[in-house]
């Protein structure tokens, strides 16, 4: 169900479902009687019938709770303003793949906290990644306290950023500019991490902006292992939560 454009979480969910043996049911905006005042609580007690799982991409983090709350599938986030878990699973994997662990290792996530930088906090904490947020105080996350650029990249295994202007903020667009200009990663700052990080980024990306060309593009540039592993990450949760729901 996408409520929103999607370029990486539809392709690889649909893509992912098909290479696990399943038929995607691909529900745009207006294409369910959500559109027309039907609750979620209707839609999920309809669809849990005639489904496995149901996969949302929505605004309000309240839509997706109240489908979990009212289907007998598995309900998958794919995003709400205040989470972005899927990604988050693929940003395990990618550094899994860089550096062979994730015990142990550090993230450094600059700019905005948003909804990406939420489900990170969340996923790193039970990996056993320590994390550090440095971002306007604005802008910060209430969950964690947001600490100097320097301190946030020191010793980092990786540097972390999305977008300044996320979908829904385009009014505030000028003022987020303003606030996170200081912190555009490029390459006098990856200079203060590790020797051998990398730079993640969820995209879609605006070079320039948040990150420079010549990182995003670059060697050190983790950006597109990290889209494609989207799809692996996501396939494993389909098999992990439909391993537990009896064939119809």
């Amino acid at each position: 169900m996408f409520d929103r454009p999607s370029t990486r979480t539809r392709v690889s969910f649909e893509a992912g479902v098909f290479e696990l043996g399943g038929h995607p049911l691909v529900l745009r905006e207006g294409e369910l009687q959500l559109a027309r005042g039907e609750s979620p609580r209707d839609t999920a007690l309809v669809l849990a019938r005639m489904v496995h799982a149901i996969a949302i991409r929505t605004g309000p983090h309240a839509t997706v709770e109240e489908l979990a709350e009212h289907s007998e599938v598995p309900v998958i986030n794919m995003l709400t303003h205040e989470h972005h878990p899927c990604q988050a699973l693929a940003d395990l994997t990618t550094l899994r793949e860089r550096f062979g662990r994730l015990e142990g290792l550090k993230l450094a996530y600059v700019g905005d906290g948003n909804n990406m930088a939420r489900s990170l906090l969340i996923a790193t904490r039970l990996a056993g990644i320590e994390m550090a947020i440095a971002a306007p105080s604005e802008l910060a996350l209430p969950e964690l306290a947001s600490v100097e650029l320097d301190e946030a990249v020191a010793g980092a295994h990786a540097i972390y950023t999305d977008v300044w202007v996320s979908m829904g903020d385009e009014e505030q667009a000028e003022r987020k500019r303003e606030l996170l200009a200081p912190y555009r990663v490029d390459g006098k700052l990856l200079a203060r991490a590790r020797d051998d990080a990398v730079v993640l980024h969820c995209l879609p990306a605006h070079p320039g902006e948040e990150i420079t060309e010549e990182l995003l593009y670059g060697e050190r540039s983790a950006v597109w292992d990290e889209a494609e592993n989207r799809l692996h990450a996501q396939k494993a949760l389909l098999e992990l939560l439909l391993s537990s729901v009896p064939p119809r």
